[in-house]
């Protein structure tokens, strides 16, 4: 096993006059700095946000001055800070901070669905609705039950409940909802998902597929400003518990940008924040998206918050059968899944938003589908040249080999998500494109060898929050918590190649490679500190239990587990303990 101990430090760099001196030093470490001309290093200084020396202690030592605080790290591994590319605070934590109904299972029986419904209308009598998260369909399928109105009415007539899939690709709603929704028969599907109906009748099911459910957000009351607020605040306190310096919260609206705006500036954003705004009513409805993306977005623009972002699923689900495949679904002649926007429309919409300057991130979870996209970038490359802007493959699920080259070719970034990844319940049911496509599911390994850009984005709620989990997975493809046995479809990646998709190349997808993702002279001087040494552990079982010690953002302490920064001008931006989520 290679140990960091084990590796020389080279020669000392600094891009100061030892006259300036830091604000921070910190040596005695083992640093992996996932910078080319100096991978490994002792000792770093910090001024200004910014590392000024990278090398090791009698390098740096010129730097101290009478007000530089000294760390001695005491041989802690230290790498550059991660990056989340794709996840949803606001949508994992705002409906239980609304006071919306929580079943809080992982994979509940429709009993424990049922039950929980009974008891939150106990608790919230009236008319109003019973909204909440999440029921699981493939769980009612091994009940033998059939996930619908009927099951809901039979048990809640009178109020309108509306419970939300796991993995956010369906709604089941009553008779009651469908009413005040106006949802009929003769109701049209919108664009981007579909009712799901009575074969005869045309009657709804009470399954709204993909967007079909932002008809029943229309029809209810938005979700409480407090909430989104609170949501994002301890998505931010999690994350740089956990060593996130960049993330990406994919899909906003105005109500969600006046959040993030306002944890902005109460100097709360303790995470660099891309924020994508809803190219359509994929969940909620997003009243002013034309104002927003005509120039309002950039009212909220800082140097931690940038608007500047497009989501929208182009295609389906696993679960729903609906994510667009290059070819028939397994099982069907011809049912490949269903796009949201015509190949026009997405087309015309890249081309334009990448005029613009606006990065479109684009949920693709069939081969088909990604396809389709890497072509509209490649008619936005022929029509405006490279503008520089890159466009990303969201979840990626499944990719054709033909298009792993192109992701290069076209700067546009592939990013997983780590539902999966590795074995478990929840992974097998989604594990339904048949055998051929999922060897190749996730592959990260195809992307990196063809040298594309990589990431992961934890797409919580779908998945949790915590990054190490599937930074774990990713490199072992088995069950981090030996819940289950084996290795998952796909093929694993090295740690060296794991920890490059955490850090520079989410820097790259950001595209602020030149400033961040590396401890490198000049830099941002973002990195974390660790309670294990990721090269001197066995990875199975270990690495997703990492503990951060220390998060710093632009040399601003973030997190400090170790309290070296306690009582003084430079203590961390969150004191509390973690929210445990």
């Amino acid at each position: 096993m290679i140990t960091s101990s084990t590796l020389s430090t080279p020669s000392f760099i600094a891009a100061s006059s030892p006259k300036e001196t830091a604000d921070i030093v910190l040596i005695n470490a083992n640093i992996h700095t996932v910078d080319d001309n100096i991978p490994w290093a002792k000792a770093v200084a910090i001024r200004s946000g910014r590392f000024m020396a990278v090398g090791n202690k009698e390098d740096v030592t010129p730097f101290i001055g009478d007000h530089t605080k000294v760390i001695d790290l005491e041989g802690r591994f230290v790498m550059p800070g991660l990056y989340d590319m794709h996840t949803h605070p606001d949508l994992a934590l705002a409906p239980g901070y609304a006071d919306y109904l929580n079943i809080g299972l992982e994979d509940p029986t429709p009993e424990e669905v049922k039950q929980a419904i009974l008891d939150y209308a106990d608790s919230h009598p009236g008319d109003g609705w019973v909204y909440g998260q999440y029921f699981v369909r493939y769980t009612f399928k091994q009940a033998g039950l059939v996930a619908d109105r009927d099951w809901l009415d039979s048990f809640m007539p009178d109020r309108p409940v509306a419970i939300l899939d796991r993995s956010w690709g369906c709604m089941m709603v009553n008779s009651r909802a469908l009413a005040l929704a106006n949802i009929t028969a003769e109701t049209q599907d919108p664009r981007h998902g579909y009712i799901e109906r009575d074969s005869i009748t045309h009657e709804p099911s009470g399954i709204l597929v993909d967007g079909a459910y932002a008809i029943i957000h229309a029809t209810m009351p938005p979700t409480p400003q407090h909430a989104l607020t609170r949501a994002y605040r301890e998505g931010l306190h999690f994350q740089s518990g956990h060593g996130v310096v960049g993330t990406k919260y994919v899909h906003v609206c105005e109500h969600r940008l006046n959040a993030l705006r306002s944890l902005d500036q109460d100097g709360k954003l303790s995470v660099r924040v891309e924020a994508a705004i809803s190219w359509q009513d994929d969940i909620f409805p997003v009243k002013r998206r034309w104002e927003l993306l005509a120039g309002e977005r950039h009212y909220y623009r800082s140097n931690r918050l940038n608007a500047n972002a497009v989501k929208f699923h182009f295609d389906g689900t696993h679960e729903s059968r609906s994510s667009y495949l290059s070819t028939p679904w397994p099982g069907e002649k011809n049912w490949r899944g269903h796009l949201n926007l015509t190949p026009e429309h997405i087309v015309d919409m890249v081309v334009d938003m990448d005029r613009k300057g606006i990065r479109v991130i684009a949920h693709c979870t069939g081969d088909g589908a990604s396809d389709i996209f890497l072509d509209a970038v490649a008619q936005a490359r022929a029509r405006n040249g490279n503008s520089g802007v890159r466009h990303q493959c969201a979840h990626s699920t499944t990719l054709l080999d033909t298009n792993l080259a192109r992701f290069k070719a076209l700067d546009v970034t592939a990013e997983f998500s780590p539902v999966g990844w590795f074995p478990s319940s929840f992974a097998n049911a989604r594990a339904v494109f048949g055998e051929e496509r999922m060897q190749r599911a996730y592959n990260f390994k195809g992307v990196i060898e063809a040298e594309g850009n990589a990431v992961m984005g934890t797409d919580w709620p779908v998945s949790s929050l915590n990054p190490w989990i599937g930074f774990e997975a990713m490199i072992t493809r088995q069950n981090p918590f030996g819940e289950e046995e084996g290795q998952f479809f796909g093929q694993p990646i090295s740690l060296e190649q794991a920890i490059r998709v955490m850090t520079i190349n989410g820097a790259w997808c950001m595209g602020i490679e030149q400033h961040a993702g590396s401890i490198s002279i000049g830099k941002s001087a973002d990195l974390i500190v660790l309670d294990r040494d990721l090269f001197d552990i066995a990875i199975k079982g270990n690495l997703h239990a990492t503990q951060v010690e220390l998060t710093l953002l632009e040399g601003e302490v973030t997190w400090d587990r170790m309290g070296a920064f306690t009582d003084t001008d430079m203590a961390a931006t969150w004191q509390e303990p973690l929210p445990a989520f």
